[in-house]
């Protein structure tokens, strides 16, 4: 049956945790990106990871949704295994995530963006669906661009197209990767206060970010990993004032000074 035809099952978490990232290790070739890596994002914790590029970041959101494939450990998003190629598609669809490109659809409007995935996905109606979608645009700070179309919209506001076509799944759980990074510096302000006013509402957010306020301002947790394995984790206040271990002073050094 082809993708949207059927309903994904409803997830209950029964208090379990969204994500539970138990010894995963991944490789390209001949390089290990994730090394044993574990780790748990509770319901609500907003968790942003920091660390150079090609640390592993990246590639362990990728395997938390099943984009790339684990060749040990298990990942469980929102209580199902990423193992099981059967529960990609409720886990994609429970579990959002908000890339460093857009990767909106160029022929369609900011609304049409938006509703696509609950149109063929949870069966919504188009008029439910753009009901939807506009008070998500609202949520955004985009009302008044819900007819207009990628190429007449900035960056930022690209981008917080993408985290309403998110939300508009109604997801457990956000994933965003580098979502500032392809911005220019004045329009990073204005997604960052959309992911802010997410942290507050209570969304389960994982945050992989080279912007160490909003680190140090919104996450409950901020996780340094290096070469593919978790370096040091804990309270914000501490990593930024009193990081244990050499590594994750360099690095927090070198960024800050930067």
């Amino acid at each position: 049956m082809p993708y949207g035809r059927k309903t994904p099952p409803a997830v209950n978490l029964d208090g379990r945790q969204p994500i539970e990232i138990v010894d995963a290790v991944k490789s390209f070739g001949h390089i290990t990106v994730l090394r044993g890596l574990s780790l748990t994002v509770g319901p609500g914790e907003v968790v942003v990871l920091i660390g150079a590029s090609g640390s592993g970041k990246s590639t362990l959101l990728r395997c938390i949704v099943g984009l790339e494939t684990l060749d040990a450990g298990d990942i469980r998003s929102v209580g199902l295994s990423v193992r099981e190629k059967h529960n990609l598609r409720a886990i994609r669809t429970h579990v959002g995530i908000v890339f460093q490109q857009f990767n909106l659809f160029p022929h369609l409007s900011a609304v049409d963006n938006v509703t696509l995935g609950p149109r063929l996905v949870l069966h919504q109606s188009r008029e439910e669906a753009r009901a939807q979608g506009l008070a998500l645009l609202g949520r955004v700070g985009l009302a008044d661009k819900a007819d207009s179309y990628p190429l007449k919209l900035s960056g930022g506001q690209q981008q917080r197209v993408a985290i309403a076509r998110a939300l508009a799944m109604e997801p457990a759980a956000i994933l965003f990767d580098e979502v500032t990074s392809a911005l220019d510096p004045e329009l990073v302000g204005e997604v960052l206060a959309v992911m802010r006013q997410l942290a507050q509402d209570g969304m389960t957010m994982l945050v992989v970010s080279h912007e160490m306020k909003f680190a140090r301002d919104v996450a409950d947790r901020v996780v340094f990993i290096d070469e593919g394995v978790i370096v040091e984790e804990g309270n914000p206040d501490l990593i930024f004032t009193e990081p244990r271990d050499p590594r994750t002073r360099q690095f927090l050094r070198r960024v800050l000074e930067h």
